[in-house]
């Protein structure tokens, strides 16, 4: 696959996207944010990978947050950064992704590694909600998310105050995972990938899908509902039994249920 602000390489089952525009704090924009939902739908259907890894190009920057470069001049759907398209893509995707936060993780940044399943980062690391400093707000994943990490009171303190958190400190409230020296963050990041990879594929889905169906209200229940229990349901000696019955216009043998 080839893009323009991101890159996309595979190392086993590990698929990492890298955010391409160190030069701007690897802040996404319209172009970054369709990319990475079309490289995650791409991922969705092959079976070469089993985690995601999402990491900025650099030194100094996850993300520092999101421009507004390349957007129609219209008040329709096209004139709005598409920030949720990419959010969404990361949370409904089956594959686990692992944040590998290499720098400054701010504002719309720090949303995305906190959308990410996992995050990693390295001890220089620094997370920073500025919304309210700038005039703007994340109203959905920005905080319900938050709150879900680090609790109310913690979560309306960093989008109230702004302060700068520390990966040490993010680790402490449980923002983050885990904190590694910075000079050790990319393989320790594909030492945590590898040891994601190695559990079974179809129940990391189902847990990532139960995770999300609080949120994802019908959403989220119909994903566990249809994409995780249809082939367990269509394989099912009970099924068979049923559909062979239907055909057979006959009652269905009950002795078969259950198994």
């Amino acid at each position: 696959m080839q893009f323009e602000e991101i890159t996309y390489e595979e190392d086993g089952p590990i698929g990492t996207i890298t955010l391409n525009r160190p030069h701007d704090g690897n802040m996404f924009t319209a172009t970054m944010c369709h990319e990475i939902r079309d490289c995650i739908n791409a991922i969705r259907r092959e079976t070469r990978t089993r985690v995601i890894v999402l990491t900025g190009a650099g030194d100094r920057f996850f993300c520092a947050g999101g421009r507004k470069d390349g957007m129609e001049d219209s008040l329709l759907y096209a004139g709005v950064l598409p920030t949720l398209d990419m959010y969404e893509s990361i949370d409904r995707l089956q594959k686990p992704v692992i944040a590998s936060v290499n720098g400054y993780a701010v504002g719309g940044g720090n949303v995305l590694q906190i959308v990410c399943d996992l995050t990693i980062a390295k001890e220089s690391a620094v997370f920073r909600q500025v919304g309210p400093m700038v005039g703007s707000f994340d109203a959905g994943y920005g905080t319900w998310y938050l709150e879900d990490l680090v609790g109310k009171k913690r979560a309306k303190d960093i989008w109230y105050r702004n302060p700068k958190i520390s990966a040490q400190e993010a680790l402490e409230i449980g923002m983050i995972n885990r904190v590694v020296p910075d000079e050790q963050l990319a393989q320790a990041t594909r030492e945590y990938a590898l040891e994601v990879a190695e559990r079974g594929a179809f129940a990391l889905a189902a847990v990532k899908s139960a995770f999300n169906a609080r949120h994802g209200g019908v959403s989220g229940l119909s994903r566990m509902a249809h994409d995780l229990l249809l082939r367990g349901y269509l394989d099912s000696a009970e099924h068979d039994e049923l559909a062979d019955a239907f055909a057979a216009r006959r009652k269905p043998d009950t002795s078969k249920f259950g198994h």
